[in-house]
């Protein structure tokens, strides 16, 4: 009888002990998936056009265009220690693949991810990943980290190559990348991966919460090599939430491709497994022609089928390269070329002749057969009759611009649906290249101001000099590009507006890139040549200062360019906000002259702006500047330093990194959140120096 409160004593501290280990093991988070044929919604969730195929792999994409996929597992994960506040140590291995519709060129990528949600609602697909949008791209309340394995090169956002892999926190813009590789024999050769082989791939991402260090790991096979590709130093316990739940997320942009998940293991404070690769889910073979299937044919039979086969394929070949020309097309202007003319020029639009491509179609380098001049031919699909029209009619009009700071539009092609627009070639690229980030080559002070003077001249041309005034409406560095004496062009006219001079522009959709439009377009809807000017004013302080007109990453103090240049001014610091990479190599006095008109040209009223004639005059040294310069946000009744109304007009949802073709359409006053080129596209045809820019 002595023994049984002994007994029940141990009875009771049996059950509290495997009561324990039932909450330890839901709480360690281990699990490993060698395929997901059997796995329903009780293990995976599912969102966008994901799904499980029958072969037991997870298909995130398809070849579709602009769509995403995500597949997350069903339960939320304790990723943080109650007591302490930091971040578990945590392990994933899991074999992919991505299957871009043509290989050279990459489909955008996939990455693994670990969210306070399933859903990532709002999140756009192509080069955001199917992550997050414009609008929170960088917002730390995302409490959002990637590993991105991206095979687009998106300028945007500073990629290093179109075959990278890249840890991002809170946004798309990574923190860290390093093209993609693995190490073999003994840890000692480091080999080139590629993301859009089609071939599987494993990876290995291991956080080691003791010394806040991330490790990405990569290779085709089964064993984990011992030397990560991509290490990061980081704590990430403010970015993480006490519970988060983790899976995969993928995208297509105007190129797709499909990405698949073989096979998933995860450990939370551990090692996960690392993968069999055989034992995986494979791809189903694509089916090949087998000769057995005309075994049964005779000779005779065999010879008809393929002399028809020949000449049916001859004849929609010269009915597919034949130029039909209409009556409305024969009074058009600049020169018309012949499609077997610029199929000659770019060697038959092949892949390697790619420069880039844009909301339209794709731009190639060619060598026009005759003169040997190189140009830059933008291919463009048309779906209707009276969207030729309106191509030809703009044709007619952009084309009889001519200024030796203007990249010239050389003529046109027409091919039923086939359009195409044939420019000069620019072969040292846009300007955005050599002010921001790390640029290869850094421009001297003398190049960049010879730039600026040229830009003004060329766009007092647009509002003076032609038969019309000329609105461009999306003046920015990454539309300023350069020939080989690094002259500066104002080129892409696919948002003007052309109206008689002294007339009244009509309202219009307001449309431009983010950071360079003019805080009254919101008002009121009408481009003018002082809205322009704003726009330039922009320009002026980036090439000054090498930075964009904001910078979400900088501190607040410096996150609107022109309010930092301001206050710098007053505080009689102008100089401290000329890019460092000069080296102090400057004019002083050029440079205050170009910052004074920068910020006269950024300011908030109209009337207070100079035109482009007195900014020309300024440049050249033909005026003298006023000695006093209003604030660039002056209103009437404003606080100094209330960036309140200020900053809705002049950013309005203002997303990261805008300087390469982040345009947008505002409608009511709101922000049509859209794809990369998509409201240029709904513009015009001259719009968009592509994704991957046209050098």
């Amino acid at each position: 009888m002595a023994t049984r409160p002994s007994l029940v004593f141990l009875f009771v501290l049996l059950c509290f002990f495997l009561s324990s280990s039932s909450t330890v093991h839901s709480q360690s988070d281990e699990f490993v998936y060698n395929g997901f044929k059997h796995l329903g919604s009780n293990n995976l969730t599912l969102n966008g056009v994901s799904q499980i195929q029958n072969h037991g792999f997870i298909q995130l994409t398809n070849d579709t265009l602009r769509l995403l996929g995500h597949a997350f597992h069903s339960d939320a994960i304790l990723f943080k220690n109650s007591t302490t506040g930091k971040v578990f140590s945590f392990s994933t291995a899991f074999a992919f693949a991505i299957v871009p519709e043509y290989e050279k060129l990459g489909g955008h990528g996939m990455a693994f991810v670990i969210s306070p949600n399933k859903e990532l609602k709002g999140a756009l697909p192509s080069q955001y990943l199917g992550l997050l949008s414009p609008a929170v791209n960088g917002n730390f309340s995302n409490h959002l980290f990637a590993v991105e394995f991206d095979t687009v090169q998106d300028f945007e956002f500073n990629d290093i190559s179109d075959n990278h892999v890249g840890i991002d926190l809170n946004s798309v813009v990574s923190n860290a990348s390093v093209n993609a590789s693995y190490y073999t024999d003994g840890n000692s050769t480091k080999q080139d991966l590629s993301l859009k082989s089609g071939k599987v791939i494993q990876a290995w991402i291991d956080y080691d919460s003791s010394k806040n260090e991330l490790n990405v790991t990569l290779s085709p096979f089964s064993s984990k090599p011992s030397t990560s590709i991509l290490s990061f130093h980081v704590d990430l316990s403010p970015y993480l939430e006490d519970y988060m739940y983790v899976g995969f997320s993928a995208s297509t942009g105007l190129l797709s491709g499909s990405h698949y998940v073989f096979g998933w293991s995860f450990k939370m404070n551990g090692e996960a497994q690392s993968l069999d690769l055989s034992s995986l889910p494979s791809l189903p073979a694509r089916r090949k022609n087998h000769l057995a299937l005309i075994s049964g044919v005779s000779i005779s039979a065999a010879v008809l089928i393929v002399a028809g086969i020949l000449l049916a394929l001859f004849i929609i070949k010269k009915i597919k390269n034949m130029d039909v020309i209409e009556d409305w097309e024969l009074d058009v202007g600049p020169h018309r070329f012949s499609y077997k003319e610029l199929k000659k020029a770019t060697k038959g639009f092949r892949d390697k002749e790619l420069l880039g491509f844009g909301g339209f179609g794709r731009v190639y380098k060619g060598t026009l057969p005759n003169s040997n001049t190189q140009v830059a031919v933008k291919r463009i699909n048309h779906e209707s009759k009276q969207g030729l029209q309106e191509f030809v009619s703009e044709v007619a009009s952009i084309g009889r611009l001519r200024h030796r700071n203007l990249v010239q539009l050389l003529g046109w092609c027409r091919r039923r649906e086939d359009l195409m627009l044939v420019y000069d070639f620019m072969p040292n690229g846009s300007l955005d290249k050599y002010i921001f980030d790390e640029p290869k080559v850094v421009l001297t002070w003398e190049q960049r101001f010879k730039i600026i003077k040229g830009v003004a001249s060329g766009l007092l041309y647009l509002h003076e000099g032609w038969e019309q005034t000329v609105i461009h409406r999306d003046i920015k560095a990454g539309n300023v590009l350069l020939d080989l004496e690094l002259n500066g062009r104002l080129g892409d006219f696919g948002l003007a507006k052309l109206y008689e001079h002294g007339s009244n522009p009509s309202t219009t959709r307001v449309v431009g890139t983010l950071g360079y439009l003019a805080p009254e377009l919101t008002k009121t809807g009408k481009p003018t040549t002082s809205s322009d000017v704003f726009a330039f004013g922009a320009l002026l302080l980036e090439v000054v200062c090498g930075r964009r007109p904001i910078e979400p990453k900088a501190l607040p103090e410096k996150l609107i360019l022109v309010d930092w240049v301001w206050d710098r001014w007053k505080q009689g610091a102008i100089l401290e906000v000329v890019d460092p990479r000069l080296g102090g190599e400057y004019n002083g006095a050029e440079v205050i002259l170009v910052l004074k008109l920068g910020l006269m040209c950024s300011n908030n009223k109209p009337s207070k702006r100079p035109t482009m004639r007195q900014v020309l005059r300024y440049l050249e040294g033909e005026g003298t500047l006023p000695e006093v310069v209003a604030p660039p946000d002056e209103e009437e009744g404003k606080k100094s330093g209330d960036h309140g109304s200020e900053f809705e007009d002049f950013v309005h949802s203002y997303p990261p990194s805008s300087y390469f073709e982040k345009v947008s359409t505002w409608s009511s006053g709101d922000l049509a959140e859209r794809d990369d080129l998509d409201a240029a596209s709904s513009a015009s045809p001259f719009s968009g120096r592509g994704e991957s820019g046209w050098s």
